[in-house]
């Protein structure tokens, strides 16, 4: 994909956010079938970040981690936000 049908799509899937910029769901990107690495390359180029993840919610109490076997696995970020500016 041309960098001008990227920004298009992007701008397309893109919600306002509360920073002011825009917010880009990743299942939303995923859902589109396009290339998921060249849309996440395009939006770390462009000075994009991932939104910053909640920690997953313990259950079990102290050693609940061990008895699930989860640890302390690291999630893909849900969103991405871009300044308004990088869309337009």
């Amino acid at each position: 994909m041309d960098d001008d049908a990227i920004r298009a799509l992007l701008s397309r899937l893109a919600r306002p956010h509360a920073s002011g910029g825009k917010v880009i769901e990743r299942a939303a990107m995923l859902a589109e079938g396009a290339d998921f690495p060249e849309l996440i390359a395009w939006i770390d180029a462009h000075h994009g970040e991932p939104e910053s993840v909640a920690p997953a919610s313990s259950a079990g109490g102290l050693h609940g981690s061990r008895m699930s076997g989860s640890g302390s696995r690291e999630r893909a970020p849900q969103r991405y936000v871009l300044q308004a500016s990088e869309l337009a």
